[in-house]
């Protein structure tokens, strides 16, 4: 049987996951998701006192960015979210920054696209 190849987005982790979960029982031959953002890195590892405390920049403080050279965190530190008053108006990110990508067999594919785009996903 021929394998189909998926790739979703979602506005939130738990869509994604409940997705996952319901293609898994579709016995999906393998589901991931992860979460994206606009700066790579994971952000902040640990605790910094941004009074005292050698955090490098406010675009990797407020942004969860992985930032390697000065100016890369002066041009980070521009975008409005860096500031906390610009949040798309409902806090937090509000793009679908969630991807689900998923593996499954040919008879279940149209199967799986309604599911996810019943959960809210966007193919």
């Amino acid at each position: 049987m021929a394998e189909k190849n998926i790739i979703a987005y979602f506005r939130s982790e738990e869509q994604a996951t409940a997705v996952q979960t319901k293609l898994r029982a579709l016995r999906a031959i393998d589901v991931s998701v992860d979460e994206f953002g606009r700066y790579p890195g994971y952000g902040l590892q640990s605790v910094y006192n941004p009074y005292g405390g050698d955090f490098g920049s406010l675009g990797r403080l407020t942004q969860a960015a992985d930032i390697s050279t000065p100016d890369q965190g002066i041009l980070v530190a521009a975008d409005p979210a860096a500031s906390g008053m610009s949040d798309g108006g409902g806090g937090g990110v509000t793009g679908f920054n969630f991807v689900l990508a998923a593996v499954v067999d040919e008879s279940v594919y149209e199967q799986s696209l309604r599911v996810i785009e019943g959960a809210g996903g966007m193919l």
